[in-house]
């Protein structure tokens, strides 16, 4: 054993775990001056510090390890925090008031905070324990779990079709298996959705491709002679062959230790505590996944945890009950295999007396619960595919809304529809559930930043940062930053008028009195050199964005006309106009890949991205590309960046229109068009929609008379149909329609804001727009053809300008001061015959790690 020999004038805290909520606790007693006042120890029983478990899966998109930290440093070593990782508490003895860990160190306490978790579940069926069976908790779980799927697997099945099970799930469709998804509740997530919801779920996944199994249990993991799994029997006589089993079907609370050491536990599990997270022991308290709460629950969410580590700080702090844990708000909105699910409040309805207002799609696979009391307050919700309302909702639970329930629900544009804003939340409404902080003191703050700093909003599950968003100002009277008193709206009508070719002649003459003569902000610089390129031709500037002051206004992708990946390396995306590409094109990328060592994917939009290039290899790439007839695929702006299609008529036999000829032409019309946000769209030759027109900013579908134009789509965060526009139109009416639908976005959109939102928003909605654009309620029309014209004539490739020009290919370098050294930290290593950034691991510096 070996004794602590630290120096214990000060009280001892020891935290036993350090998962999410350990972390929340060691901030709220740094708050509240318990790292001043006493000695902090805290035995981490996983290999790294506390990290973002709500967002693991993120892990199997691209996201690390270190990204996922929710531990820093500088906080550790500047509160004198002794953090022992891979070392976990193995017994508390607590007439001496010691815990001891797995090397052996002992540490006396005078105070015992247990943050221990929870457990994976795993059912008792034979074969549970086979090589190619995994859990779904940590890190190191996802590292086994892409090994073996990487190397023995290509079926997968999931046991559990809750929360976890489903991000479960995506992940094993994300590593290329054929995945199930055995689910014994009549329904996939049966503890969050009802019924309606769960079938609008179930739909929804198996088009994914997923084969779904509810209603049924595991009965058996089946191996062969190795005792590797070969497949699994369920309750009802079938087999299903799969190569690899992840146990997803819930957690237990990790109560051993307290069991252990005779603390309260309940009958179920869980260590028993009071309103103030004491167990009974007054010494040792226990808070988050591990601890049974004063009203009989075993809370599983990171929000209750946190309210835990509040209650469990201030009670320690003070001697005195200044808080109390009595319960806590299990509303939930997670993205489950691309699909939005979300409850709230009472989502099933038991209160007596209440009532459902209930929206369902199953085309679009839409489902939204409302439910309502019998005085006409909101008790609850489902929402399923369609979540955008959640934070809106949910902070109105409790109260009667200020519009008719069954409009709330309506998707945007139906006649009934209504739109509730931030506005309509009274300032004691509770916004980010997580750390309990209301819109009145989000409303207290000018910034995100500032937000999350000062209130931890937004750093939980992050369902709340769009809501902080839209009840933060831009600015006192609405302008665009600090430095224009005007909105970006405004802005691109004085530079088209007054035809202002350069930002610096506009912030002197446009903007506030004390930004004049500045160097404008990270807002206003970007915002206005959009505006510029996208009206270059019409207000005779020179369109080219690293040109003389252009290029100082520039994002880091566009300023190198290339996308910066995350060990600094860049990647290039040649333009392949409408997916069609010949094999000699084709050669060449090949070719191109092989000599520069670069990594090749197929995208979404059909195009080939090369990846790993160093930023004075980027030239090179480009002139091998553009010998022979490629061009910038502009994938690094805010700008057009593909133009999807199918085969059309021409190949298939559903094909009623020549699908890839009019991509074709879109792709090569609107190639470099600046807007506010990126442009994606396609072209379908036929109601099948293979092209998936439907979600892009502008979507074309063949009919047998001619094309139907779609807008305001969007297939990314927040995903949403398009909408109808205009149908049935000639080649020549279509490309008009565009052109002016085109324009008048650029034109009256805001910073950074989709075609989607930007319909939403804008007065008058898809009616207004189709009122400007179709039939030219604003006398404007014939300027944004003329506007888009101009676009057209004065395109130039900015690969091929570059090229020619050495001031511009003189800023392709690592080193300024070393132009032909590349940069030595750049380093890959081999997967798949393929490269892959070499990432090292930083260390901690100031962690006490032992």
């Amino acid at each position: 054993m070996a004794p602590d020999t630290a120096d214990t004038a000060l009280p001892t805290l020891v935290l036993v775990g350090h998962g999410m909520v350990g972390q929340r606790f060691l901030e709220a007693a740094a708050e509240r001056g318990l790292t001043a006042s006493h000695r902090v120890v805290v035995l981490c029983e996983e290999p790294r510090p506390a990290y973002d478990r709500v967002h693991l899966t993120s892990y199997f998109s691209g996201t690390t390890p270190e990204e996922l930290s929710m531990t820093d440093p500088e906080f550790i070593e500047r509160h004198g925090i002794e953090l022992h990782v891979g070392d976990p508490a193995e017994t508390v003895d607590r007439e001496s008031r010691t815990v001891r860990a797995r090397s052996g160190l002992t540490v006396a306490y005078d105070t015992l905070v247990l943050a221990t978790g929870s457990a994976p579940f795993v059912p008792p069926v034979p074969g549970r324990d086979a090589t190619g069976c995994f859990v779904y908790r940590t890190i190191e779980d996802l590292y086994a779990i892409e090994e073996y799927a990487r190397e023995s697997a290509t079926v997968g099945a999931v046991v559990g079709g809750g929360l976890l099970g489903l991000e479960a799930a995506g992940a094993l469709k994300g590593l290329g298996l054929a995945t199930h998804i055995v689910e014994f509740a009549p329904r996939l997530m049966p503890v969050q959705v009802d019924e309606g919801g769960g079938a609008a779920l179930l739909r929804t996944i198996g088009d994914m491709g997923l084969d779904v199994h509810t209603g049924v249990g595991t009965q058996e993991v089946l191996t062969d002679a190795d005792g590797r799994v070969t497949g699994m029997k369920l309750s009802d006589g079938r087999e299903l062959a799969t190569g690899l089993v992840v146990f997803s079907a819930g957690v237990r609370p990790r109560d051993q230790l307290a069991r252990e050491s005779g603390l309260s536990v309940g009958e179920r599990g869980g260590i028993a505590v009071d309103e103030q997270c004491r167990t009974s022991d007054p010494d040792v308290y226990a808070i988050g996944e591990c601890a049974l709460a004063s009203d009989g629950r075993v809370y599983g969410l990171v929000a209750p945890g946190y309210e835990m580590a509040l209650t469990a700080a201030d009670a320690i702090a003070s001697g005195t009950s200044l808080t109390a844990f009595t319960g806590a708000d299990l509303s939930t909105k997670l993205k489950l295999l691309g699909v939005d699910v979300a409850s709230f409040g009472d989502a099933h309805g038991t209160a007596d007396g209440c009532l459902d207002v209930v929206y369902a799609d199953a085309r679009s696979g839409t489902y939204k619960k409302l439910v309502i009391g019998g005085g006409g307050e909101l008790l609850g919700g489902i929402l399923v595919g369609d979540a955008e309302a959640y934070g809106t909702l949910r902070a109105l639970t409790g109260t009667v809304p200020p519009v008719a329930p069954e409009s709330l629900v309506l998707p945007a544009g139906s006649g009934g529809a209504a739109q509730l804003g931030p506005e309509a939340l009274p300032d004691d409404a509770v916004v980010c559930s997580c750390h309990n902080v209301t819109k009145g003191a989000v409303r207290a703050h000018a910034t995100l930043p500032e937000v999350k700093k000062c209130t931890k909003a937004g750093t939980g599950c992050g369902s709340c940062v769009k809501l902080i968003g839209q009840l933060l100002p831009r600015s006192g009277d609405g302008g665009l930053c600090g430095c224009f008193r005007h909105t970006r709206q405004e802005l691109y009508e004085i530079v088209r008028v007054r035809r202002i070719t350069g930002f610096a002649r506009l912030l002197d003459e446009y903007g506030r009195e004390e930004a004049r003569g500045g160097d404008g902000c990270e807002i206003c610089k970007p915002t206005v050199g959009s505006v510029i390129a996208s009206l270059a031709p019409s207000i005779g500037a020179d369109g080219h964005v690293l040109d003389g002051e252009q290029a100082a206004l520039q994002d880091t992708n566009d300023h190198f006309l290339a996308n910066l990946q995350k060990n600094g390396s860049y990647s290039v995306v040649p333009r392949i106009p409408g997916g069609e590409i010949t094999p000699e094109k084709l050669i060449v990328i090949g070719e191109v890949a092989r000599d520069f060592g670069l990594y090749t994917k197929i995208t979404g939009g059909q195009r080939i991205d090369l990846f790993g290039a160093r930023v004075d290899q980027l030239p090179m790439i480009w002139a091998r590309l553009v010998d022979a007839g490629f061009e910038s695929g502009h994938a690094y702006g805010k700008s057009l960046r593909t133009v999807k299609s199918c085969v059309g008529q021409t190949w298939c036999r559903y094909g009623v229109q020549d699908s890839v000829r009019m991509a074709i032409d879109l792709e090569l019309r609107y190639r470099g068009l600046r807007s506010p946000h990126k442009l994606k769209s396609a072209v379908s030759g036929c109601a099948r929609e293979c092209a998936e027109a439907q979600s892009k900013d502008f979507g074309v579908i063949a009919t047998a008379n001619g094309w139907n134009l779609y807008v305001g789509g969007n297939g990314g965060m927040t995903p949403r149909h398009a909408d109808l526009l205009a149908q049935d139109l000639s080649d020549t009416e279509l490309i008009r329609l565009i052109d002016r639908f085109l324009m008048f976005y650029i034109r009256t959109a805001d910073r950074l804001e989709r075609t989607s939102v930007w319909l939403e928003r804008i007065e008058g909605g898809l009616d207004h727009v189709r009122d400007v654009v179709v039939h030219d309620s604003l006398g404007i029309c014939d300027e944004l053809e003329a506007l888009m014209r101009a676009h057209v004539a004065h395109y130039r490739d900015e690969w091929a300008d570059t090229l020619d020009d050495p001031e511009r290919l003189a800023r392709f370098v690592s080193f300024v001061n070393a132009p032909g050294t590349p940069d030595p930290t750049i380093r890959f290593v081999a997967e798949r015959d393929q490269i892959k950034p070499e990432l090292p691991l930083i260390p901690l510096e100031g962690l006490a790690v032992r």
